[in-house]
């Protein structure tokens, strides 16, 4: 999966004041949305939507409000009364794929959703994939979210061809087989996938790229059903080449296949690193943990069965939680963990004991319904009462006191 974009800094603080003052009520996040805001209004529906929450109308109807007349969705639209523009805001295919996930996961937007998925049929590459723009080239990451928003709708990606290829065609393409260009090169990264190949149709592993590709090589989207904790872990599958004669003999047809030689390669790269990614940010040489895309990779990893993987990079984020500053208040980072705690059958709204659920409502409108399981907790200042207090209440009438005691429970604040 894609991580969401960085917004755009403003050299004047003022300026940037006036300017997320004036974003919507209903939108998640009062960063910048220049370059996230479908994507991250997105991902927050669905981690709402995942934890058994039901979120806001009015919050479904600005992501539902950004959609263009053709059915696709720019990253984000400053006035959405307006008609789309592409010059100011060009239709976004990881914005739109997005998008078309969380309208079909909070029910009641069909119409939307047929028409993204629509759309991006229309914008699919001869190649059968997508890219991040409409005729840009195809890359692993942008047809991984494609193949997402076809299974949103009941689609099978096999089937969704253009110029003879199909969407899952396009998707093992970019991976390193053993036959693949710069295989060579990878020894023990067999089974990972590249971004895209390079100008001279190399291969180089990606683990932001493969992460999404195993979990769309499985058919599923972020959402995907969450891990039974009653079954034992799947066993990783790593492809293995052969030597000599027979070298390039295991290259993968299967979409699934692919996928279980994906995480393969995910699990050992995470494991390189004591359970999750690193990447070198921008003006710095030195390797830093890479949250967003070990919690993509735990989502994949869950989706496949792998729950011994799974957990053990789970467990890495939530010990190294508030060394993450963006799990604080941004909504695109707090959803996808929640998302990837549902991924591995563990409880959504939490991660460590830090209450996400609460972090992510903080950012934007509250649910119009809490879950079920929230409902049902006591607030800390005592709002539910305790059985402790039903003892005393008993002993006094008991004892002729005639004390009346009653309470409410309090709707735990968020």
């Amino acid at each position: 999966m894609a991580s969401a974009a960085s917004a755009a800094s403003t050299p004047a603080k003022t300026a940037k004041t006036d300017r997320t003052a004036k974003l919507p009520e209903a939108l998640y996040g009062r960063g910048d949305p220049k370059y996230d805001g479908v994507w991250r209004q997105s991902l927050a529906l669905l981690a709402l939507d995942g934890a058994g929450a039901v979120p806001a109308k009015k919050a479904v109807d600005w992501l539902t409000g950004q959609q263009c007349d053709d059915g696709s969705f720019a990253a984000y639209r400053a006035d959405a009364s307006a008609p789309c523009d592409p010059k100011k805001a060009p239709a976004d295919i990881n914005a739109t794929t997005m998008a078309a996930q969380a309208l079909a996961a909070v029910g009641g937007r069909g119409a939307q959703v047929g028409k993204a998925v629509d759309w991006l049929k229309t914008v699919q590459n001869k190649d059968g994939g997508w890219g991040y723009a409409p005729g840009s080239p195809s890359d692993a990451n942008s047809t991984s979210l494609a193949i997402g928003a076809l299974r949103a709708m009941d689609q099978d990606p096999e089937k969704t061809t253009t110029n003879g290829r199909s969407a899952y065609e396009a998707l093992l393409s970019f991976q390193l087989t053993c036959g693949a260009k710069g295989i060579e090169d990878a020894k023990g990264d067999e089974g990972a996938f590249a971004y895209q190949p390079d100008k001279k149709d190399r291969l180089t592993p990606n683990n932001d790229a493969s992460s999404a590709a195993a979990l769309a090589g499985l058919g599923e989207g972020i959402l995907s059903k969450p891990l039974d904790r009653d079954k034992k872990s799947v066993p990783l599958k790593p492809l293995k080449c052969a030597t000599g004669e027979d070298a390039g003999a295991d290259s993968l047809k299967n979409p699934r296949d692919a996928a279980d030689a994906g995480a393969a390669y995910v699990a050992s790269a995470l494991k390189r690193n004591g359970g999750h990614f690193t990447t070198v940010l921008p003006g710095s040489d030195e390797q830093q943990p890479d949250y967003a895309n070990t919690a993509d990779a735990v989502i994949a990893l869950a989706a496949g069965g792998h729950r011994t993987e799974a957990d053990k990079s789970l467990t890495w984020l939530g010990k190294n939680l508030n060394k993450w500053d963006k799990a604080k208040n941004d909504p695109a980072a707090i959803s996808t963990l929640m998302l990837a705690s549902r991924a591995t059958g563990n409880d959504p709204t939490k991660l460590a004991g830090t209450n996400l659920l609460t972090r992510l409502n903080k950012t934007g409108p509250a649910p119009a319904e809490m879950p079920e399981s929230d409902k049902q907790k006591s607030d800390d200042d005592g709002g539910t009462i305790p059985v402790w207090a039903f003892i005393i209440v008993g002993l006094a009438v008991g004892a002729g006191f005639g004390i009346l005691m009653s309470g409410r429970r309090k709707r735990q604040q968020l």
